[in-house]
């Protein structure tokens, strides 16, 4: 294979030849050469093993036997236009929406989470003939530059903010507005969205849609309130909208108890517009748009068709098919359930020893540490969470990530066969490092931990 004929030394002097320089690297002063990996372990040209707590990607583990077999024996049989008949298509489509609530029916296959997201944006505007979009405040929903404009992570820094996008605060119940203390902040938050839409309409202006990841990744790992979806979706259906439900980052059982992360908001709500990506395909490139009979019709009301060449292919549908197996086969939600809950017990027991630990949150196999300089004005503590990152990867051959609008928050999404053991490990890691800046001389930002 290339990847081993070359020394790190060799690809990394190419890569920064040859490729575009915003394609940023993890660990990007010393990269991690990865050549090969199985399961929840990583393996860099040396042999290294790391273990992986970012690739929620490989949703039930890289390199999955059955994930590669389906994969292997469907391209060795047929890979076509996706516009030929098939049945693959169709089996899919059926397996997914068993999992979703009736109204969701319709299915638009696609091969990425932006091109997701960007379809979605359109379904949207075609059914209401409205513009304007309702975004929560940090949202990321992809690279497109139709998605950038709805990401104000993104278009702060590049292209501002346009004037038919309107931000929501965050319903963040550890830094927000309204905290865990409120009595009912699910329906304070989902106030300011309608206080929002009135002003909106007071400009002379209606909204499409309200747009929103069921679980804020790039936010911090952010767990919406309960309630706050269902009231948001009332007002914004009583304005002519529709909601759209982001499950890119949190679908497929990651939360554990529920397949989707929007059901976490309970039985009584439903969005109009469901987008999937990332975990479908197990690293292979498939995403998905599932909308109502009602909206979809007026999508194919407007007389110009609607095709995707390589979206929903046969490769691709048993790709995903294969994934839906495995996730039943092994358990993988029951996995989360209990993997994730382990963790989060560990990590609380982690905030009771060092005042650095502000926050612990998650659901499942989405876990959030937030770091902070000082629990009181929960001052971002950003470098030490840097640092952390730097020392896990260093020192313990484990990979992790940050997050959030300051970068504090280390954040947990492993592939689905994250294990007990695995959960043990990392905080154990995590203990020993902030043990040791607070009993050394390290100064990180003076923060006082």
């Amino acid at each position: 294979m290339a990847e081993q004929k070359l020394k790190k030394k060799d690809t990394l002097a190419m890569r920064h030849k040859l490729i575009g320089q915003s394609c940023r690297l993890f660990y990007s002063e010393d990269p991690v050469k990865i050549i090969r990996a199985r399961g929840q372990y990583l393996f860099d040209e040396s042999g290294k093993r790391y273990l992986d707590c970012i690739s929620n990607v490989q949703h039930v583990g890289h390199c999955h036997p059955a994930v590669t077999k389906a994969a292997a024996s469907q391209m060795d049989l047929l890979n076509a236009n996706a516009r030929f008949l098939h049945d693959n298509i169709v089996l899919y489509a059926e397996r997914l929406a068993s999992t979703l609530p009736e109204k969701l029916c319709v299915f638009y296959f696609v091969n990425s989470g932006s091109e997701a997201n960007d379809l979605a944006l359109r379904l949207a505007q075609q059914y209401t003939q409205h513009e304007d979009v309702i975004v929560l405040d940090h949202a990321y929903h992809g690279h497109l530059m139709s998605l950038i404009d709805i990401s104000p992570y993104k278009f702060r820094k590049l292209t501002g903010q346009k004037d038919w996008v309107h931000v929501a605060p965050l319903p963040d119940t550890y830094r927000g507005q309204y905290g865990g203390d409120h009595p009912n902040p699910g329906q304070a938050y989902a106030n300011t969205v309608k206080h929002l839409i009135e002003e909106i309409h007071m400009k002379g202006r209606k909204i499409s849609a309200f747009f929103a990841e069921s679980l804020p990744s790039v936010g911090g790992q952010i767990i919406l309130p309960p309630g706050y979806s269902s009231k948001v979706a009332e007002y914004v259906h009583s304005a002519g909208g529709v909601f759209v439900a982001d499950e890119v980052q949190t679908g497929f059982g990651r939360v554990g108890s529920h397949f989707w992360a929007f059901q976490l908001q309970g039985e009584e709500f439903c969005p109009d517009i469901v987008t999937m990506g990332k975990p479908m395909g197990n690293g292979h490139p498939l995403a998905c748009v599932v909308t109502t009979q009602e909206i979809a019709g007026a999508f194919t009301a407007n007389g110009v068709e609607y095709f995707n060449t390589f979206g929903g292919n046969p490769v691709s549908c048993a790709i995903g098919l294969a994934v839906l197996d495995v996730i039943e086969e092994e358990h993988l939600r029951e996995n989360a359930v209990k993997v994730g809950a382990h963790l989060k017990d560990l990590l609380a027991q982690l905030q009771a020893r060092h005042e650095v630990v502000g926050d612990v949150r998650g659901v499942g196999l989405f876990v959030g540490l937030e770091l902070v300089t000082n629990r009181g004005e929960k001052t971002p503590a950003t470098k030490t969470a840097a640092w952390v990152m730097k020392k896990l990867k260093e020192e313990d051959q484990i990979c992790i990530s940050t997050d959030g609008p300051w970068e504090n928050v280390l954040k947990f999404k492993p592939p689905m066969c994250f294990s007990m053991d695995d959960a043990e490990l990392v905080v154990q890691c995590i203990d020993r490092i902030l043990t040791e800046i607070k009993t050394s001389d390290l100064k990180l930002e003076n923060e006082d931990i």
